[in-house]
């Protein structure tokens, strides 16, 4: 794995030595910030799920001014952690889940952090929960509230699981398919 562009571009990324951990491929984080460059200059953005950071490394890598990072694993947390030590991406103050620095890291599963994030103003929120149609359907929902006008949510999962059409005043968008992943982009019903 690497970044693929922005002040980063060519940083390679440690991949999980343990099953269970499915890092977005540079392929799909290709799609992904193709859609995406336009909104990375100085964007808040949430990457829940985070496992190896790769999404919102490349985040900080093309442009965006602080990334928050959602993680339960503690070896996943590890691995960000050396990701953005390795990538030169400087630390926030010990501790900190605030917005100062270009990021931060909550170690919890994605339900108990969206709560902890309420009120928190996000322009980009990526999620890459474990494949299936449940894990999708609870992902959406606990963003929901975390979803701003102008926000966009962007939802990984296998092609073979459809996404719902509406969920939590969220509708979709767009869907972009690439090999067995898929892309989902939602925006709030205004």
């Amino acid at each position: 794995m690497r970044i693929i562009a922005g002040r980063l571009k060519g940083r390679r990324l440690e991949a999980p030595d343990w099953a269970g951990l499915r890092p977005t491929s540079d392929k799909l984080r290709e799609t992904l910030f193709n859609v995406l460059a336009p909104r990375m200059d100085g964007a808040r953005v949430l990457d829940g799920y985070a496992g190896t950071g790769a999404v919102g490394i490349e985040a900080i890598s093309r442009g965006a001014a602080h990334v928050t990072f959602v993680e339960r694993d503690p070896r996943a947390v590890r691995l960000i952690e050396g990701n953005l030590e390795r990538c030169g991406v400087r630390r926030p103050p010990s501790g900190s889940h605030t917005p100062d620095g270009p990021y931060a890291i909550i170690r919890a599963g994605f339900v108990p952090a969206a709560e902890r994030l309420a009120g928190a103003a996000f322009d980009v929120i990526f999620l890459d929960p474990p494949y299936g149609a449940e894990e999708l359907t609870t992902a959406l929902d606990r963003a929901a509230p975390l979803v701003r006008s102008g926000t966009l949510l962007v939802l990984e999962h296998a092609r073979r699981d459809a996404t719902p059409g509406a969920c939590g005043g969220l509708a979709r968008t767009r869907e972009l398919v690439s090999g067995d992943s898929a892309l989902a982009f939602y925006s709030l019903v205004e």
